[in-house]
């Protein structure tokens, strides 16, 4: 039987929507319904500080921007990038068309088409997400969307060189400077300077997250997004110094991100502990890590490694490192995670970063039912079906009766008069048969 060593005071990691953020959201955008451009500058300036000429940068704007970025950040930003575009062509292409007969003469298909617009979200907060460009822009662009939007905050008054030239090298159409729940407003209802998209996607904090849930119908989303998680699976195999490591790399997120160490090793558990505190007191994010652990941070102590897999599919956490000595018990078995990083040779900060896989992945449990986003979430699959004569009359007949059952007097005259026009082509006997 499982048992908790450590639980913080906030351990429950359900996405919340609190009061204050959703009235707060349904003003802003109502306002900038109601006022368009107006209203998106008053709330740029308000809350970033920034009222540009205009927020769409220009070619020469983009240009100038991504000269500042030192030659090495850009190499390591084209390494991502084909990293993730290797891995999303790949997705791309194991998602067909489809067209079969099902009965003589009646033929139905679906086909696989891209989204046509989509605004991808870059934070710009504590930290700026260049990695998030990456993932969002690149990954529209294999998936063949038309037209692909960036957008994130200014950091410090100004345009952050590094992000615009993540933007630019993913393949964004057009990159706007702007921030929060007014940019997603302005994207996903149009104003007199922008024209609307058909999707926003990326992650954000709890107002951005608000936003995209209120806007969702006008628009689609990827995903609703909380603060990031990660779960730790561990035996004895591994050192408690790579534990530690691997959950306050992510701690240091934010102050409310879980952290979760799952260990059969009751040893580990009370040495990563040690090492944990250790370690606060150098890293240079320790403040917000510190927090975090405090609150949010767990270890459960469980039996065995099957028991192991049913409490990490209870979690459902959105990151889930294996540092056991058999990483494919977990890959065969578990059921519920956003992205699995199995073995110490790789880690969560690649996923993040640079190793190819996705990382606007889903929080608060939502890996129970979804994935994260991928090549295709932009695509839509859509059907069709004809058929000739005789293969309406077959389907006509039942069609009819079914109608008939359901009361749907319109639906059955549908039918019927494909069968009274077509009647003539298949005897009655062989309809009823098929």
């Amino acid at each position: 039987m499982a048992r908790i060593l450590k639980s913080g005071m906030n351990a429950d990691t359900q996405l919340s929507i609190n009061e204050n953020v959703q009235q707060t959201v349904r003003g802003i955008i109502a306002d900038v319904r109601a006022r368009g451009d107006e209203a998106l500058r008053e709330y740029s300036m308000k809350f970033d500080g920034w009222n540009p000429e205009q927020f769409r940068l220009s070619p020469e704007q983009i240009e100038a921007l991504v000269a500042q970025v030192p030659a090495d950040q850009l190499a390591s930003i084209r390494f991502s990038l084909d990293q993730v575009r290797t891995f999303s062509q790949a997705q791309r292409a194991s998602i067909a068309d489809v067209e079969i007969e099902t009965i003589p003469g009646v033929t139905l298909g679906h086909k696989v088409l891209p989204v046509n617009s989509v605004a991808c979200y870059v934070p710009g907060g504590r930290y700026p997400m260049i990695a998030s460009a990456i993932m969002s822009v690149a990954t529209a662009r294999v998936a063949g969307v038309q037209r692909v939007v960036a957008v994130t905050p200014p950091k410090d008054g100004a345009p952050y060189p590094a992000t615009v030239a993540t933007m630019h090298l993913a393949g964004a159409d057009e990159i706007y400077i702007m921030g929060g729940v007014q940019a997603l407003a302005a994207l996903a209802l149009g104003t007199g300077s922008m024209a609307p998209v058909d999707m926003l996607v990326g992650p954000g904090n709890a107002y951005v997250a608000e936003a995209k849930r209120q806007l969702f119908g006008q628009v689609g989303i990827d995903l609703l997004a909380g603060p990031t998680e990660t779960l730790v699976i561990a035996d004895e195999s591994v050192d408690a110094e790579m534990v530690a490591t691997d959950l306050l790399g992510q701690a240091e997120h934010g102050t409310n991100s879980p952290s979760v160490l799952l260990t059969t090793s009751e040893t580990l558990a009370h040495e990563v502990t040690a090492e944990i505190e250790r370690q606060l007191r150098v890293l240079a994010t320790g403040v917000v890590a510190a927090q975090a652990w405090r609150e949010y941070g767990q270890i459960i102590l469980a039996e065995d490694d099957n028991e192991m897999v049913r409490i990490a599919d209870e979690i459902a956490s959105e990151h889930v490192q294996v540092l056991t000595r058999d990483p494919d018990y977990f890959l065969s078995r578990m059921t519920n995670y956003g992205s699995l990083f199995l073995g110490p040779e790789t880690n969560v900060a690649y996923g993040d970063k640079t190793i190819g896989t996705n990382h606007i992945l889903p929080t608060g449990r939502a890996a129970r039912y979804t994935g994260g986003l991928w090549v295709g979430k932009f695509l839509k699959t859509v059907t069709y079906q004809r058929a000739t004569r005789e293969a309406s009359v077959v389907i006509g007949r039942h069609c009819s009766v079914i109608c008939g059952v359901e009361g749907f007097a319109g639906h059955q005259r549908q039918a019927d008069l494909r069968v009274e026009r077509y009647g003539a082509a298949v005897p009655a006997g062989v309809a009823a048969d098929a």
